[in-house]
């Protein structure tokens, strides 16, 4: 069943403003789409999956329901969470700022977080990867995405500052999570993947 929880404020870090032109832009793109959809392959039939920063669902929790997932949606922009709604009626989204989220209140085979992890600053992060682990089973898998130097720069839609904490910085931030670093990919618009998984 569909959450109805709406945000009285931009928690979005500068999406809820360019919500529209996010959606027309994703809805002409698979970029990131092939990377999930591999890391989903190690997760099990039917799998729940948390989509943190879901968006408008479009592509990614899109091509995860199509392979048979159940996606639960997390995205802190009003108007992103209504597409998702509208595109997918059946589907749980919530309307909340997922470091803040309770995340439905359960737990999780995978949790993914793609173009969301680098909005957060850097104790926010490391709460958030904490957090996401306390939420997935044992042996559940986290997949974000951020570049693995560590960097800073300022967002093409939002204009807001993104920092990355470098791929040595969030192996050490997921093993004391419980989390193992088991691999790493590049989607075909040069985004980095950390892949983890739950000790």
């Amino acid at each position: 069943m569909a959450s109805t929880q709406s945000c009285a404020k931009d928690a979005s870090n500068g999406w809820e403003a360019v919500a529209g032109k996010l959606i027309a832009h994703r809805e002409q793109s698979h970029i990131g789409v092939a990377v999930v959809r591999t890391w989903a392959q190690h997760l099990p039939k039917g799998a729940s999956i948390l989509d943190l920063g879901c968006g408008s669902g479009v592509p990614i929790s899109e091509a995860l329901m199509n392979d048979g997932f159940r996606v639960y949606g997390i995205d802190a922009s009003p108007t992103l969470v209504a597409a998702f709604r509208s595109r997918f009626p059946h589907a749980s989204v919530a309307c909340e700022p997922a470091e803040t989220s309770h995340m439905f209140g359960r737990t999780y085979d995978g949790i993914l977080a793609v173009g969301l992890m680098f909005l957060l600053p850097e104790s926010t992060q490391r709460s958030l990867i904490l957090r996401t682990s306390a939420a997935l089973k044992p042996g559940g898998r986290l997949l974000f995405s951020s570049p693995s130097q560590a960097c800073t720069w300022l967002d093409l839609m939002t204009g807001r500052e993104s920092r990355s904490l470098g791929a040595a910085a969030y192996a050490a931030i997921l093993s004391e999570a419980g989390l193992t670093l088991v691999g790493d990919d590049t989607d075909e618009g040069g985004s980095y993947y950390h892949h983890a998984v739950k000790r």
